[in-house]
C-alpha cells in the first residue's frame, strides 16, 4: 500500500482492524489474544456467575482480597500495565480457604472493571484462563 492509499477515508482506521485481527497489535483491547480459550457465561458455574454480577455491580464482595492486583507475572493474560487486571474470588463449595476459582477482570478502555466486558476465568489457580464471553 502506499503513503497515498493511506490518505484515504477509512483506510487506516480498515488497516488497523485487520492488524488487531491478526493479533499484531496484541495491546490494543480490539485485538484477542487467540491463545486464550473463551467459554460463555451460561456455562460458568454458578458461583462464578454470582461473582461476575458483583464484579458488574462493584460489590459488596464475600473475601478481603477480592478487587486487588493481579500481577499476571506469568504472561498467560495480553501484557497490561501494572493495575490493569483486578481478582475477585469464585466461591468453591467445600473448600475451607479461597479455593483456586478466580475471575479477573481487566480495567478497559475506561478504566472501571464493572464495564469493561474483559473478564477471564481460572479454576486452576491461575495456570490457565478462559476469555468470559456474554
Amino acid at each position: 500500500m502506499s503513503a497515498v492509499g493511506l490518505t484515504r477515508p477509512g483506510t487506516v482506521r480498515a488497516l488497523l482492524c485487520v492488524l488487531g485481527m491478526l493479533g499484531v497489535l496484541g495491546g490494543h483491547s480490539w485485538a484477542r489474544d487467540s491463545r486464550i480459550a473463551e467459554v460463555d457465561a451460561a456455562a460458568l458455574p454458578e458461583e462464578a456467575r454470582e461473582t461476575l454480577a458483583l464484579i458488574k455491580a462493584g460489590g459488596p464482595f464475600p473475601y478481603r482480597k477480592d478487587g486487588s492486583v493481579f500481577g499476571n507475572r506469568e504472561k498467560h493474560l495480553p501484557s497490561r500495565d501494572r493495575g490493569y487486571y483486578r481478582e475477585y474470588t469464585v466461591k468453591t463449595p467445600g473448600s475451607r480457604d479461597r479455593g483456586a476459582r478466580r475471575i479477573v477482570a481487566g480495567s478497559g478502555e475506561r478504566g472501571d472493571a464493572r464495564t469493561s466486558g474483559e473478564y477471564y476465568y481460572t479454576d486452576d489457580h491461575y495456570n490457565t484462563f478462559r476469555r468470559i464471553r456474554e
